[in-house]
């Protein structure tokens, strides 16, 4: 079932339904960053490496209106900052999904990103009722290890060779909420400070097994 894509805000930071008419800006800043951006970014094993902004928001739109997906694009302070995307949206016994996001390297460390993924996960925990969310990130992204510090997404594990990014596959830890945990929501319990410090430590064991590459 599709949800409506809303439009949220929290101080400087909005997250709003991406539009084709985005094409062009969220070109200009994945053209400016592509240092900061590439070693992080999805691809495909068996396609090409070329990048279509327009074809690529079409296809998230297309999800959207299956149910599967809400595209979001991030603005700090009225700017495009960059994308988040809540994916593999279940309903059911299920109730679920992933984020993922990109911020243009000009607005890290202004709490762009901690701030659209809260609202974001507020919103799929609140707004359409999923159960649980979830955030996968490579080893070596430490700019998105402390999102998830931040915002006190618990560790659940370490997942070998999981996404294609950047030409081979990536191993990647978990890290996860479920609605039960926070019922004052993601957002309020970070700015009120009441993060617990080691949810998202990673155990020594799975920084060691990823720091090795998986033998055949």
């Amino acid at each position: 079932m599709a949800s409506t894509i809303p439009t949220l805000s929290e101080g400087k930071v909005t997250i709003r339904p991406i539009r084709l008419r985005d094409a062009r800006a969220l070109e200009r800043e994945l053209a400016e960053n592509r240092g900061w951006l590439r070693k992080w970014e999805a691809t495909n094993p068996h396609g090409p490496l070329s990048f279509d902004v327009r074809a690529s928001i079409r296809s998230l739109q297309q999800n959207a209106r299956a149910g599967l997906g809400l595209p979001f694009v991030i603005e700090y302070d009225g700017q495009v900052a960059g994308q988040l995307n809540v994916s593999s949206i279940a309903y059911g016994s299920l109730s679920s999904a992933t984020i993922g996001y990109w911020v243009s390297e000009r607005f890290a460390g202004k709490g762009a990103t901690p701030t659209a993924v809260a609202l974001a996960t507020d919103h799929c925990f609140f707004g359409i009722g999923l159960h649980r969310m979830e955030i996968c990130i490579r080893p070596e992204n430490d700019p998105s290890l402390r999102v998830v510090e931040k915002l006190g997404f618990r560790y659940e594990g370490l997942r070998r060779r999981y996404i294609h990014i950047n030409g081979d596959w990536r191993d990647h830890f978990c890290f996860a909420l479920t609605v039960e945990e926070l019922p004052q929501g993601v957002l309020r319990r970070w700015l009120d400070g009441k993060v617990p410090r080691d949810a998202a430590q990673v155990s020594e064991s799975d920084r060691a097994k990823a720091a090795r590459p998986l033998l055949p």
